[in-house]
C-alpha cells in the first residue's frame, strides 16, 4: 500500500495576505504525512509592477509575460511569496523548501507557442520530475513550489500554478496516495453561485458533463475540473476543490474514479 501524501494549491491572495496566511500555514502544518504546498502570487507581481510602471498584461486570466514582467514574477514568486511562505512553515515546525521548476531541474517546460496570443515567457509543463521530488519527501522535506519552471536551456518561464500541482500530483502519484487540494475563495463548486453553501459534494465525470450541459458549472470552472479529471485518471486518488479554510479536505467538492 503507498503511502498517503497530500498536494495542496493555493492562490496568491491566500498567501499574500497576513491573516489568511498564517491560518494556512498553521492548517497545511497539521497535515499529517507528506505534503507539497503549490503557491500563486499574482497580486504580489502585479503591485510590483505598477510600483516600478510597468504595464501587467492579462489575456483570459493569464499574465503575457515579456522579460520585463518575467523579472518581476521571478522575484515575486520565487523570491518574495515563497520565502515568506517557507520561513513561515519553519516557524510552524515544518522543514519547508523552496522551489522553482528550475531546481533540481524538477519542473522541464516548454515557452507556450504563439497562437491567437503571444504569451511571451510562459511555460507549459513537459515533465515533472518526481522520483527527485520523492527523494527530498522521504528525507522528510516539505517541497514548497512557486509558479515558476524552466526550459532546459537557460530560461525561467511563468507558468500556471493549477497546471503545476495537477501535473505533480500526477507525477508523485507513482509513489504515493496522492490527494490534490484545490482552495480559492469558495468552499467548493456550487449549485447556486449566489448561495456559498450551495456545495456539490461529488462530482463524476458523466455528472460533470450533465452540470455543464445545465450551465451549472461554467467559466473557469470547466477547465480546474477537466484537470481534476486528467490527475485522477493519471492516477492521482482523489481531487478536492474546496476554501482555503478547509485544507484538510473535509467539505467541499470531491472527485474520485
Amino acid at each position: 500500500m503507498k503511502e498517503k501524501l497530500t498536494l495542496i494549491k493555493v492562490g496568491g491572495k491566500i498567501v499574500e495576505e497576513s491573516d489568511s496566511l498564517e491560518r494556512l500555514l498553521k492548517d497545511f502544518a497539521a497535515i499529517p504525512g507528506a505534503k507539497v504546498l503549490v503557491h500563486g502570487g499574482g497580486r504580489s507581481a502585479t503591485r510590483l509592477a505598477e510600483q516600478l510602471g510597468i504595464e501587467s498584461k492579462m489575456v483570459n486570466g493569464r499574465r503575457v509575460t515579456d522579460a520585463q514582467t518575467l523579472q518581476i514574477v521571478t522575484m515575486v514568486y520565487g523570491g518574495l511569496v515563497n520565502k515568506s511562505i517557507v520561513a513561515g512553515l519553519q516557524a510552524h515546525g515544518i522543514n519547508a523548501l523552496g522551489l522553482t521548476g528550475a531546481d533540481m531541474d524538477v519542473i522541464r517546460s516548454v515557452i507556450r507557442p504563439v497562437k491567437e496570443v503571444d504569451y511571451g515567457f510562459v511555460g507549459d509543463v513537459k515533465r515533472v520530475d518526481g522520483k527527485r521530488l520523492k527523494q527530498l519527501i522521504d528525507s522528510d522535506v516539505v517541497p514548497v513550489m512557486a509558479p515558476l519552471t524552466h526550459d532546459g536551456a537557460g530560461h525561467i518561464l511563468n507558468t500556471n500554478a493549477d497546471t503545476i500541482a495537477g501535473e505533480t500530483a500526477k507525477a508523485l502519484a507513482e509513489y504515493y496516495d496522492v490527494t490534490l487540494v484545490y482552495c480559492f475563495e469558495k468552499k467548493g463548486v456550487l449549485w447556486d453561485e449566489t448561495n456559498d453553501d450551495s456545495v456539490i459534494s461529488h462530482i463524476t465525470e458523466d455528472s460533470f458533463v450533465k452540470l455543464v450541459a445545465d450551465g451549472i458549472v461554467q467559466g473557469g470552472m470547466i477547465p480546474k475540473l477537466e484537470n481534476a479529471f486528467e490527475a485522477i485518471n493519471a492516477g492521482v486518488g482523489e481531487v478536492i476543490i474546496t476554501s482555503s479554510t478547509n485544507i484538510s479536505g473535509s467539505q467541499g467538492t470531491h472527485i474520485k474514479k
